[in-house]
C-alpha cells in the first residue's frame, strides 16, 4: 500500500513539473497587428472623348483629334493630375467659316500641330487667366513656336495669334485637372500660316436712307 501511495505521488510530482515547465516554455502569443488599410480609390479621370462627343457642337475637332492621335496625347495629360491640361474647342461653325486660308490645304504634320496648339499642358481655371495674360504668350501642347496671348478684361478671356482673335465663349467642363473651354475661331498659328496676314475686309458701309423729306 505504501509502494502505491509512493507511486501515485512520483507520478502527480511529475505530472505538475511537466505542466510547470511547458507553462515556462511556451511561447507568448503574437501580438494583434492592426488591420490592412483598404487601398485609396483609383482617382477618375475624365474621357475627353465622350465629353467632346456630348458636350456640345465639337464633332469636327474630335474627328480631327481621333484621326491625327491627338486625342491620346490630350488624354494622357488630362490623366496626368499633377500638371492637367486646358483645351480650346473650336464650335462646329467655326471650322465651317475657316476658309481663308483652308484647312484643307494642310499636311497631316501641320494638322497635327495645329490641333496641338488648340490646348496647354497645364490646368487653368477661369480665374487664372488674369494672371496668364500678364505673363505674355504662353507655349502649348504644340511647342514655343505656337504661343497663344491671352487677354482677360472684366472677366472675358480673348485668345489671339497673329492669325487669330477669338474669346472663350463658354466654360465646357472645369475641373481640376481638364479644362475644356469653347471658342468661336479656329486658332491659326503663324508658324504654319507665316506671316503674311491678309487685311481684313472693310466693313460694309451703312445704307443710305434715300428718304426725302418735304
Amino acid at each position: 500500500m505504501a509502494k502505491m501511495q509512493f507511486s501515485i505521488f512520483i507520478a502527480v510530482a511529475f505530472i505538475v513539473f511537466s505542466a510547470s515547465t511547458n507553462a515556462k516554455t511556451a511561447s507568448p502569443p503574437a501580438p494583434m497587428l492592426p488591420p490592412t488599410p483598404a487601398p485609396a480609390p483609383a482617382p477618375h479621370h475624365v474621357n475627353l472623348t465622350e465629353l467632346l462627343s456630348v458636350a456640345g457642337p465639337f464633332h469636327t475637332f474630335l474627328d480631327y483629334l481621333l484621326s491625327s492621335g491627338v486625342i491620346e496625347t490630350f488624354q494622357s495629360q488630362a490623366n496626368n493630375t499633377e500638371e492637367g491640361v486646358t483645351i480650346f474647342v473650336p464650335k462646329d461653325d467655326a471650322f465651317k467659316a475657316q476658309k481663308n486660308p483652308p484647312l484643307s490645304n494642310l499636311t497631316k504634320d501641320q494638322l497635327k500641330q495645329l490641333l496641338l496648339s488648340h490646348a496647354l499642358p497645364h490646368y487653368y481655371s477661369l480665374s487664372e487667366f488674369k494672371n496668364l495674360s500678364q505673363s505674355g504668350p504662353v507655349s502649348t501642347f504644340a511647342g514655343g513656336q505656337y504661343p497663344l496671348k491671352f487677354t482677360d478684361v472684366s472677366g472675358t478671356v480673348r485668345i489671339e495669334t497673329l492669325w487669330t482673335r477669338t474669346k472663350v465663349s463658354s466654360s465646357v467642363f472645369s475641373t481640376d485637372p481638364v479644362a475644356v473651354y469653347q471658342v468661336n475661331r479656329v486658332l491659326l498659328p503663324e508658324a504654319i500660316f507665316g506671316t503674311d496676314v491678309p487685311p481684313m475686309p472693310a466693313p460694309a458701309p451703312a445704307p443710305v436712307n434715300m428718304n426725302v423729306s418735304d
